[in-house]
């Protein structure tokens, strides 16, 4: 189902695709950014299902995204209005989320401007106590971690950096060998850098939209991380001498072993396929490569973890704490999504060896064959 949605003070345009429904219900964040299409939506709920059924979560497959520049004064009223629009599907079936330019902190805002209190409404209003799930959802999103993040802000990013450190060790590399790039320094990919530092793992290369900084005997993540904004760009006045500046580009040349795209949809492309210098791609941004490109990675022995495993540890966990699997304690959501993440990788990393088979082939055959839903999802 795809709803078109145009914004009459601003001109906006707005989509909402939903892919796939389980027990009437669909997940999938909503991103706003110049020049998002009707297209880049298709594919990101695409994806959405292709985790859900890989995860084995009761839920389909949606996503959200509105045409606009999320830097404009006038964003926060047209995210607004986008939701009131959408409201029945919110109200009912269609559980949202953040995503690129749109921080989980303001899609809450705004759910509870709306009177839905929070972004995972369609769901909480299901549960059999919807105040005590609502408490329960808050509580997990905003448990404090170590280096002074929230649980909910983290978990993807945590997710991330563990398909790397599982594809580091299932080709006998220990993490203070191996190096990594990573293109953004948001929500995602700023997490996925933190802890594979913390990991001992050598981050070397990242980027923001502003450029790429280097320095080849890694950088000071937690320092580098306490420099950006909230639109997840680093202050370069603020930079340590020894990190280099080079163009934006110059993070998909990297030489590292792993590359970790976790800004945009669609950066590799047949265009700059060729440039990737690393091991290994690891997809934390949705979409972060073509088709074309990947087959083009792959032809060189380039293997890319696909975005609908490598980052859908927060889609994952949310639905973990949705049905009351982990709580506010967060080494307990850390270890169940590192043992679930270092075993589904191992297990791609293994298929693409022995037999040839891209992660992508072998995590579609994975979400084909979902567990069934039968009837209502039971909610705590």
């Amino acid at each position: 189902m795809r709803l078109h949605w145009t914004d009459s003070l601003t001109g906006a345009v707005g989509y909402l695709v939903v892919h796939t429904m389980r027990a009437g219900l669909a997940t999938g964040g909503t991103r706003m950014r110049a020049g998002c299409t009707l297209g880049e939506v298709e594919d990101l709920a695409r994806g959405m299902a292709n985790k859900t059924a890989t995860f084995d979560l009761p839920v389909g497959g949606a996503k959200g995204g509105i045409d606009f520049d999320p830097k404009d004064p006038r964003a926060v009223e047209v995210l607004e209005r986008f939701c009131e629009a959408m409201r029945p599907w919110l109200d009912s079936h269609w559980v949202t989320a953040e995503d690129l330019g749109v921080p989980q902190h303001l899609i809450d805002e705004v759910f509870e401007k709306l009177g839905l209190g929070q972004s995972y409404h369609a769901a909480i209003s299901r549960a059999a106590d919807p105040a005590a799930t609502l408490e329960r959802v808050r509580a997990g999103l905003n448990a404090a971690v170590e280096g002074g993040f929230l649980l909910g802000d983290v978990i993807g990013g945590y997710g991330v950096a563990h398909a790397c450190l599982a594809a580091a060790v299932w080709w006998g590399q220990a993490p203070a060998e191996a190096t990594v790039a990573i293109q953004g320094v948001g929500t995602m990919g700023g997490a996925a850098a933190y802890y594979l530092h913390e990991a001992g793992m050598k981050v070397t290369t990242v980027a923001d939209a502003a450029g790429t900084l280097y320095c080849p005997d890694g950088l000071d993540v937690p320092a580098l991380l306490d420099l950006r904004d909230s639109y997840g760009e680093v202050d370069r006045t603020r930079l340590p001498a020894d990190v280099q500046q080079l163009p934006r580009a110059a993070i998909l040349s990297s030489d590292v072993d792993i590359l970790v795209p976790a800004a945009i949809s669609y950066a590799i492309t047949p265009d700059n396929s060729f440039d990737v210098r690393a091991r290994i791609v690891v997809e934390a941004a949705n979409a972060a490569t073509t088709p074309e490109a990947e087959a083009m990675l792959a032809a060189r022995g380039i293997p890319v973890i696909p975005d609908f495993v490598a980052n859908a540890g927060a889609v994952a966990w949310a639905w973990w704490l949705l049905l009351g699997e982990v709580d506010d304690i967060p080494e307990n959501s850390f270890d169940r999504l590192r043992t679930i993440m270092h075993s589904k990788v191992e297990q791609l990393l293994a298929a693409w060896a022995e037999a040839g088979v891209t992660p992508r082939d072998t995590g579609h055959l994975w979400a084909d064959d979902p567990s069934p839903v039968a009837g209502p999802v039971a909610i705590p």
